[in-house]
């Protein structure tokens, strides 16, 4: 059939005419001797190899590179053993590429790389083939056509007449490489053909390769039999359903999804509830499976159906009582707020001695960053309940509470109902956040929506417009949160208990800053106390000069500031020992101070007397100032004050001209002078009946020249009569004075009860005298000469008192 060489060819019998010659690096592609092969070429190196043999005798060096992600290949980069190839055809494509057409001729192997300025060439060394047994090749050559025409009937992709082209080759090493070229072998297999030499060791190792090649394309086959055989299972399944739906419409059954409708009905059976939601559980049921699927109004029944199955009708926590656990962690989880935690404790007290106790509805007053909701979160902590929170600022729908009805498009129940089923338990504590935001439009109050909710009479049988059922609220712990209580209707207020929270005084937040802010902050930048240390001082200074606030929001976020800045500082300079934060250093990490704290007057000075104020983020000194001018008697008060303060202002000199006998002030100064009070920081706002004694105290000091304690200050509203009426505020106000270095206080007789709440450091420090009537509060404030007498005792002889001379200011007063 074919005829065996028994000498080895020479180099020129195998068809290369020189040893040296270009070489052509091929990516993903191994080329056979007698392989004819089209190549598309656009490396520069490669085209000029090309283009070298065009120019000669058209061979050239067919390598495959070991890695064909490789662009600019070198000699490490390609196998040693490849192709001498004959180019056939060159074409040059307009995109710069080209194509060639290439024929194997012979294997050779590289001896040594020439590397020109161009491209590459080679050094070869032809491989000659070794002598074969004729028996052993022919029996070789049968199995491997055996082999190859089972592949053919497996592989569609192979042509019908290469078999007989197969059958004509008589040369067993031209039938090997013929037949490796035709095959899908991984580019190293078909490497490895190329490089045996021994055409019966290249026909074993390609019968190998076939007959995994043919095993994998017989595993192909099948798994695509059987993809095919449940793809047509699954066609024939559905075609049937079909055909039952089909039926089924036939016999007057809408039921389309019988198991999902039993499912449903299991769930009903297993949910408990109320017996009025069962009823209507049970009535909206049998409407579905009278219903269409398709229809719009079988999902809406659906969906109603369903908030039933997830509202927590019966499901609770299991609610903590020990008293002394919760306090605990009330405590580690806030600083101070002791009338809070008291309510919460007494709650928890009354529910561990009643087994049914009825949810009180707490409401937190304060300013911003004070911890409101934070503290309920904690309560929920302390009483072992779930927490759900819902956010009231700037709802203005009545729908949001009491939910829509369900004859509305995309009907929902509300928020109310809503968070209960979010958070799965019927007795959480629910927090009602920023109560006092709400609005009212055309689309109803939301604030008598929540009356409802709200009323601990009422709220047991809550009736949700969605659900149109009663649900019991009665077992949930309502805390609700407000800045001002002003803005909480008067109805919402008569249902809740207030629990008013000031503001955290200096000494507060000093202590939460260190027990709380500054662990937190050095934990959140990678920080811990051997790599900063943060002074006392430093403490203070950030809050006396970096923040005025009631709460600690600002205050965190500068210890948070400063915290980054030593981070910084640690990465970059990397020092031996702690970074010190002190007072002084603190300016070099936030800058210059923002805010100023008032001081006391560094002397005694006619006419200026200190009082005090409340502010929302605490506690301020006022200074109120006094001058007398020529004038008709007109009364001019300047500082951006308000009505109220103003008409302080003239009840104080109403009470003055009352008492001109007494107080031995010429009773026609009101016709000879003019009097101009001011308070500084004119920007401010200010307003409020309690600076009444401290500017008739002014006008007293200016119109009988006597000076005023510097270190005094004094609060209180002023009746024409004289008595002092009682203040608000008066812990921030004690708590001002006490910071800005003042050492006595008048404080009204009807405020000492309130001297409770003030801590002991500061009444230790600060001297508190309660006054009754002005007659007080001049005998304390104004400087006295030794033997000078206050009050003239008898009223009806005024003429024995000593007046300042004319209407001018007293040195004192004089305003540079």
């Amino acid at each position: 059939m074919f005829s065996i060489s028994k000498l080895k060819k020479s180099q020129e019998d195998e068809g290369v005419p020189r040893m040296n010659l270009p070489l052509l690096p091929l990516r993903d592609i191994v080329v056979f001797p007698h392989m004819v092969v089209p190549l598309f070429v656009g490396r520069d190196q490669s085209i000029n190899a090309l283009s070298e043999a065009m120019a000669k005798d058209k061979s050239v060096f067919l390598v495959t590179q070991k890695n064909a992600s490789v662009d600019n290949p070198e000699e490490k980069d390609l196998h040693r053993v490849g192709a001498v190839g004959t180019v056939l055809q060159l074409l040059r494509l307009p995109d710069g590429t080209v194509k060639a057409l290439v024929e194997g001729k012979s294997r050779a192997k590289i001896t040594e790389f020439i590397r020109s300025e161009s491209h590459f060439r080679v050094e070869l060394e032809p491989l000659a083939e070794p002598d074969v047994q004729q028996t052993e090749a022919e029996a070789m050559v049968r199995t491997i056509l055996e082999t190859f025409k089972s592949y053919a009937k497996v592989n569609k992709n192979i042509p019908k007449d290469l078999m007989n082209s197969l059958k004509a080759i008589t040369d067993p090493s031209q039938l090997a490489d013929t037949v490796a070229s035709h095959f899908q072998f991984k580019i190293e297999d078909k490497q490895s053909l190329l490089e045996a030499i021994s055409p019966v060791e290249r026909l074993t190792l390609l019968l190998q390769f076939m007959k995994t090649e043919i095993a994998i394309n017989e595993m192909e086959f099948r798994i695509k039999g059987r993809v095919k055989t449940q793809m047509e299972k699954t066609q024939r399944q559905y075609y049937l359903n079909e055909q039952m739906r089909a039926i089924r419409k036939e016999m007057g059954s809408d039921d389309e999804q019988a198991g999902e409708l039993d499912e449903l009905e299991r769930r009903i059976k297993k949910k408990r509830m109320p017996k009025e939601a069962a009823n209507r559980v049970r009535q909206e049921f049998k409407k579905l499976k009278l219903m269409s699927p398709m229809s719009a109004e079988a999902t809406v029944v659906r969906n109603y159906i369903d908030w039933f199955l997830a509202l927590p009708w019966y499901e609770r926590a299991k609610i903590r009582t020990d008293v002394t656990e919760a306090e605990n962690i009330l405590d580690q989880d806030h600083y101070g707020l002791e009338k809070p935690k008291e309510r919460i404790l007494e709650y928890l007290a009354v529910q561990a001695l009643v087994k049914k106790i009825r949810g009180p509805i707490l409401c937190l007053v304060g300013p911003p960053g004070v911890g409101k909701t934070s503290l309920a979160k904690s309560v929920a902590r302390a009483t072992n309940r779930k927490f759900v929170r819902l956010s009231l600022g700037g709802v203005r729908d009545e729908a949001e509470i009491r939910g829509h009805r369900r004859t509305y498009i995309g009907a929902l129940p509300g928020k109310v109902i809503q968070s209960l089923k979010k958070v799965g338990v019927n007795n959480p504590v629910f927090c009602l956040d920023e109560v006092d935001k709400m609005s009212m439009d055309f689309r109803g109050d939301p604030s008598a929506a929540l009356l409802e909710v709200l009323d601990p009479e009422q709220n047991s049988s809550f009736n949700d417009h969605y659900m149109d059922v009663d649900y019991d609220l009665s077992d949930i712990l309502f805390i609700t949160t407000a800045n001002t209580l002003p803005d909480i209707p008067l109805p919402l207020q008569d249902r809740m208990e207030i629990i008013r929270i000031p503001g955290y005084t200096e000494l507060e937040k000093f202590h939460i800053a260190r027990g709380y802010l500054i662990p937190k902050q050095l934990k959140v930048n990678g920080l811990n106390d051997e790599m900063v240390t943060i002074s006392d001082n430093a403490v203070y200074t950030i809050i006396r000069g970096y923040t005025r606030e009631a709460g600690v929001r600002n205050l965190e976020r500068e210890i948070a500031s400063i915290c980054r800045k030593v981070a910084r500082i640690i990465v970059k300079d990397q020092p031996e020992g702690p970074v010190r934060v002190t007072a002084q250093s603190v300016g070099k990490h936030l800058g210059p101070e923002r805010f100023r704290h008032g001081q006391i007057e560094l002397e005694d000075r006619i006419g200026l007397v200190t009082g005090l104020a409340w502010t929302q983020v605490g506690g301020e000194i006022l200074a109120v100032e006094t001058v007398t001018m020529p004038g008709k008697g007109e009364l001019i008060v300047t500082g951006k004050l308000g009505d109220v303060m103003k008409e302080s202002a003239r009840a104080a000199v109403s009470y003055v001209r009352s008492r001109t006998p007494r107080l031995c002030i010429d009773p026609e100064f009101h016709k000879k002078m003019d009097i101009h009070i001011h308070i500084p920081e004119g920007a401010i706002p200010k307003d409020g009946p309690s600076a009444g004694i401290t500017m008739c105290t002014s006008i007293v000091s200016v119109l009988t020249g006597r000076k005023v304690h510097r270190d005094l200050a004094m609060t209180g509203e002023i009746t024409l009569r004289g008595r002092i009426l009682p203040i608000g505020g008066l812990k921030e106000k004690i708590l001002a004075a006490h910071r800005a270095g003042i050492k006595a206080i008048l404080i009204p007789e009807e405020n000492e009860k309130d001297l409770a709440d003030i801590p002991a450091r500061v009444l230790k420090a600060v001297k508190v005298t309660p006054v009754g009537h002005m007659d007080q509060v001049l005998e304390h404030a104004l400087v006295l000469k030794e033997g000078e007498v206050l009050f003239n005792e008898d009223a009806d002889l005024p003429m024995g008192c000593v007046v300042p001379n004319g209407v001018e200011n007293p040195p004192e007063m004089q305003i540079n």
